[in-house]
């Protein structure tokens, strides 16, 4: 237990001790709803663990906890009390001041605290993706979101189609003209049987084949329709393979102009390797170091489960079936 949860039990302890009236601990109902806003689904968790009937607390506009859950993407709070509400349809029946029910508070567009966390405005929108259910609502609420998606996805994908296309033409004519050339009278390559020459052929050809395929798929990105359904999972998914066979080929080019240059200039002597080995590293990091984290927020935002029982993780303390009772089903 690290030192905010043993705050967070004192805290309660104290509370705890405090005198009131009627069922409900009035002291935790601004803590809770807090909770929820910031997805302090721990915060939660120990507060419906210590009194169940905090679950009916609602704020000044008359939102309750998944509620807010909602307005304020915070999932973890969400799949908390999922089967609370996934069992018992509690939530989708509830409306508002306004008559708008948890999906049309899922279809309003994310705080702007919430919307600055994600990388770009494709990750924004396809979180946005995530939550929505009611289809008008969320594109009249996201109109500018998906533009700015639309923007954000060609100026990445046209400033990478370049790279892309500069390294398939360096490795091409790599290919073709071979270091150290080929024999006259037999037609073979000079360095055929050297292991350095086969390192130097085979990252070539995945470089080679790996720029090909991001330019395609980046091309295949800047003609896509740009509707909204696409941003939830097809051009995430089209960007992230992008990306990584773009990796891919830059790795394999130095690791080709590596090959070449022991090859040509090391005369077979290792030593020679380390300063080589050592200075195709720079570029290589600084590469990845720039599109590692683009890659890992693509992969998590596409392919990890957002919502449902899978996503609980660690099992709430407090007791479903308790708090089922005061909904009266």
């Amino acid at each position: 237990m690290d030192k905010a949860e043993k705050v967070l039990e004192l805290v309660c302890d104290e509370i705890d001790k405090l005198e009131f009236t009627g069922t409900h601990h009035p002291h935790y109902t601004r803590p809770i709803l807090e909770a929820a806003c910031q997805n302090a689904h721990k915060v939660v968790d120990e507060i419906l663990y210590r009194s169940p009937q905090a679950i009916q607390s609602t704020d000044k506009s008359g939102y309750d906890i998944i509620q807010l859950a909602v307005i304020f993407r915070s999932e973890s709070i969400y799949n908390l009390i999922y089967d609370i509400g996934e069992r018992k349809n509690l939530y989708r029946t509830i409306v508002d001041s306004s008559k708008n029910n948890i999906l049309h508070l899922a279809g309003r567009l994310a705080p702007s605290s919430k919307l600055s966390k994600r990388t770009g405005a494709l990750l924004q929108l396809q979180r946005e993706l995530q939550w929505h259910e009611v289809y008008m609502v969320f594109t009249r609420e996201h109109e500018k979101l998906v533009k700015d998606g639309e923007s954000w996805m060609k100026t990445t994908t046209e400033s990478s189609s370049i790279t892309a296309a500069l390294i398939t033409t360096i490795v091409f004519a790599a290919a073709i003209t071979v270091p150290g050339g080929s024999n006259q009278d037999t037609g073979m390559q000079v360095f055929t049987n050297d292991i350095a020459f086969i390192i130097f052929a085979v990252s070539d050809a995945i470089s080679l084949f790996a720029s090909s395929t991001a330019l395609l798929v980046f091309l295949s990105i800047l003609t896509a329709r740009f509707s909204e359904k696409d941003f939830l999972v097809s051009l995430p998914r089209r960007l992230l393979i992008g990306i990584c066979s773009l990796l891919l080929s830059a790795i394999s080019m130095m690791i080709a102009f590596s090959s070449t240059l022991f090859l040509v200039f090391c005369h077979r002597k290792l030593w020679k390797l380390a300063p080589i080995c050592g200075l195709s590293l720079i570029p290589i990091s600084f590469f990845v170091a720039l599109e590692l984290p683009l890659i890992v927020d693509l992969f998590q935002s596409t392919y990890r489960r957002k919502f449902g029982p899978r996503r609980r993780g660690k099992r709430a303390r407090f007791n479903l079936d308790s708090i089922r009772l005061f909904f009266g089903k």
